[in-house]
């Protein structure tokens, strides 16, 4: 996979992005590609914040994979600082071609260099295949999760 280029996204990048997003049944129901305005505005707000890391996964000037990861500075464990990956999405062409792992492995070495002492990620309690990949790289279902829409 030496063809494989890791970068952060760029605005002209939002396109493949958000199509990438939608490209599943839970994504289908709430994005919204023909309309990238909001996706835009929120671009932006993510570009101004240094914690903030969209990142993109091109090859032969594709992007075939994203991902965004935050660092959250904190007080429990120590003070610790940990990672927070959200949002991953493989091209469904390059789904099975190692490049999510070496996608999430990306994140895990930013965040060890960033100074994170934890990596953690949500994953929809529907997406069964993802868990497992998850649990192949090393991460372990450790807590439940809860969300309240607004």
């Amino acid at each position: 996979m030496s063809d494989l280029e890791i970068r952060p996204a760029a605005p002209d990048d939002i396109p493949a992005i958000v199509a990438m997003l939608a490209d599943d049944p839970l994504g289908a129901e709430r994005e919204s590609p023909d309309d990238l305005t909001p996706y835009t505005a929120a671009y932006e707000r993510l570009a101004r914040d240094p914690n903030q890391h969209v990142m993109v996964a091109v090859r032969d000037s594709r992007v075939v994979g994203t991902l965004q990861l935050t660092i959250i500075p904190g007080l429990s464990r120590r003070g610790a600082t940990r990672s927070v990956i959200e949002g991953v999405r493989i091209h469904a062409d390059e789904r099975g071609s190692g490049l999510g792992s070496r996608f999430i492995e990306w994140a895990v070495d930013e965040s060890r260099s960033r100074g994170c002492q934890l990596v953690q990620l949500t994953s929809d309690a529907s997406r069964s295949d993802a868990h497992r990949f998850y649990e192949r790289l090393g991460f372990t279902a450790s807590h439940v999760g809860f969300k309240l829409q607004l």
